[in-house]
């Protein structure tokens, strides 16, 4: 009889426990959790709070400067270059939430310490709106089962790449964030303004951080206005909703980061006076189109669309002609050769094929595989619009990732959401009939094409090479140089008197970080005069070397004979000063201050 009464009880207990696992907030928290938690084993070995990446010292090294009294409008990184320092291209909007965590840390624990927890935990928290928002999309997608075949995909997406690890705080996990948004808005099929309007605020955001995203933008512009040209009145209060809020937020952004004196001034490599006008006029160009023409033909429509592009284009061409091409390309031709060309995200296809045939799979197969299969949906008539949209966004990021491999990142993730559906397609017909072993047999190489992952490790077992996907793309020699820009390594000059350092380009943030000195050279477009300066030393002879130093005031140069640059300029000139530096001669105007057998980076000190 007990047995019999608790029958109601357990029955409701087991349905309240269903809804809870599948409420689509607490499917997401769980899966963020489990992120995080393996985020934390991967890095348990970390010798170092700070990420790998160079950009992610320089972050930390701007933050100080923020943190130090530095002007929020003032982005000048005294410390590099020549003279006068470099204006860096960076935003405030990544600068602040770690600079916030650092002051609120150093309550309770020292500086070094606040810091160290800071960046643990900002790319750790960035991990919960990246997955919540592809859950959302893939739920929009396909239901309960697409959020988690999202979730599951995106979360392998984060362990093979290193934007999340604890210690990465350059802005691309933040725009990874920004874009993941962006879809999840526009894939919702009810329209409602809500969601268009947080796509519109996210597209002004991503713009503030960076520039990398401007043409993601540019597309998911061109996707709303284009909605709105087909479908006319029923998308009219979304398409005034992301107008109106892109055109305030970008407004905002550019009183938030630009200081009123460069108001006037035009730069490609982040947000200006080109982008903001860009944006702004055709967000209030769509605003007043979705106003006034939403209930006319859609050919008045598509008039009022063109006009709008129209004043968009003449605006671009008026404000900012420049930017309409590469913004690297007035980079200076030894640069291009002894640093773009040797870094490894600038790479394109056909340099990544040549050199890494094996990996080449990892980076451009997904995206192929995504676009192949929206293509495919859209010529059946299965939700033509809705894997239209999927196929614009993806297609922009995949031919990006064709010219410089860095936007396949991006591409791989946004591939993620037109083959939700696909998986979803395969595992319902190797359910129907599970002993039909070819559907189970597609079903799981459907699955398994889809991870960037297993591309990769076929890519490496089908090139006999046991080097894992990271250290494969490491053409910049950022491993040979660790030794030589350590804390260890840059010890023995972190005591002098500040100075001005010559020093290969890996080297400058690290030199910024641990040491008070000026870095002539860093791994940044905007320090091209500096850069220059260092190589120009490294190929003079020794004789003609010692007016560049002087001509830039070093008062200390440091010697990595493992950097790749180093080795090219050594190899390219052998009667250079780094080539006879590498045989063991040193100038009369060059003091050593370290044994000439020490192994990693050598010192020498520039005599007046």
């Amino acid at each position: 009889m007990a047995n019999v009464v608790g029958m109601p009880e357990t029955a409701g207990l087991k349905q309240k426990g269903a809804t809870i696992w599948s409420n689509p907030w607490i499917i997401t928290l769980v899966y963020s959790a489990l992120v995080i938690i393996a985020l934390l084993f991967l890095n348990r070995n970390a010798t170092d709070y700070v990420g790998a990446d160079n950009d992610d010292a320089m972050r930390l090294v701007e933050v100080r400067d923020l943190l130090a009294g530095q002007s929020w409008f003032d982005m000048t990184q005294y410390r590099l270059g020549l003279a006068g320092g470099t204006l860096m291209h960076w935003s405030r909007f990544i600068d602040l939430p770690i600079a916030n965590l650092i002051s609120f840390f150093r309550f309770f624990v020292s500086p070094e310490r606040a810091e160290a927890w800071a960046l643990t935990i900002w790319p750790l928290l960035l991990v919960v709106p990246f997955l919540g928002f592809m859950g959302l999309a893939g739920r929009r997608m396909g239901g309960a089962g697409g959020q988690h075949v999202a979730l599951g995909l995106t979360a392998l997406t984060i362990f093979t790449s290193n934007r999340f690890l604890p210690g990465s705080i350059d802005h691309d996990n933040a725009q990874l964030g920004l874009v993941a948004l962006m879809a999840a808005m526009l894939v919702d099929g009810r329209y409602r303004p809500a969601n268009f309007g947080a796509a519109g605020f996210a597209a002004a955001i991503a713009l503030g951080i960076g520039a990398e995203t401007t043409p993601f933008v540019a597309v998911v512009c061109v996707v709303v206005a284009a909605i709105w040209a087909w479908e006319g009145a029923a998308f009219a209060p979304a398409a005034r909703a992301f107008a109106l809020t892109l055109t305030l937020s970008i407004t905002a952004a550019f009183l938030l980061t630009v200081p009123p004196h460069l108001y006037s001034a035009v730069t490609c490599d982040n947000l200006s006076l080109g982008f903001y006008g860009i944006a702004s006029v055709g967000g209030a160009g769509l605003f007043v189109s979705a106003l006034m023409a939403s209930e006319r033909s859609r050919g008045w429509r598509m008039a009022a669309l063109a006009a709008t592009g129209g004043a968009v284009l003449v605006t671009a061409l008026v404000l900012a002609p420049q930017c309409l091409r590469n913004p690297l390309a007035d980079l200076d031709p030894m640069l291009k050769e002894l640093w773009l060309d040797n870094v490894s995200e600038a790479q394109s296809i056909l340099v990544l094929a040549r050199r890494e045939p094996e990996i080449v799979g990892a980076f451009y197969a997904t995206g192929l595989l995504g676009i192949a299969v929206s293509i495919f949906r859209i010529l059946r008539g299965d939700r033509a619009q809705l894997h239209a949209v999927l196929l614009a966004l993806l297609l922009v990021n995949w031919i990006i990732a064709l010219v410089q491999v860095r936007g396949a990142l991006f591409s791989n993730v946004l591939a993620i959401l037109p083959l939700t559906p696909f998986i979803l397609d395969l595992r319902r017909m190797s359910s129907a009939d599970t002993e039909d072993l070819g559907a189970a047999f597609f079903y799981v190489v459907g699955l398994l094409i889809s991870v960037p992952a297993v591309w990769a490790v076929g890519g490496t077992l089908a090139g006999g090479m046991g080097a894992n996907l990271i250290s494969s793309t490491d053409v910049s020699g950022r491993g040979k140089v660790a030794a030589c820009s350590s804390r260890e390594a840059l010890s023995p000059i972190a005591e002098l008197e500040p100075g001005v350092i010559s020093a290969p380009s890996n080297m400058g943030a690290r030199i910024l970080r641990f040491t008070p000195h000026r870095a002539l050279s860093a791994p940044y477009h905007r320090d091209q005069a500096g850069m220059l300066t260092e190589m120009h030393i490294g190929l003079s002879r020794p004789a003609e070397a010692e007016a560049f130093l002087r001509g830039a005031d070093v008062t200390l140069l440091a010697f990595c004979r493992d950097d790749p640059q180093t080795e090219n300029i050594a190899h390219l000139k052998p009667d250079g000063l780094y080539a006879a530096l590498a045989k063991g001669n040193v100038p009369p105007y060059l003091k050593r201050l370290s044994s000439p057998d020490q192994e990693g980076v050598q010192f020498f000190r520039v005599l007046q």
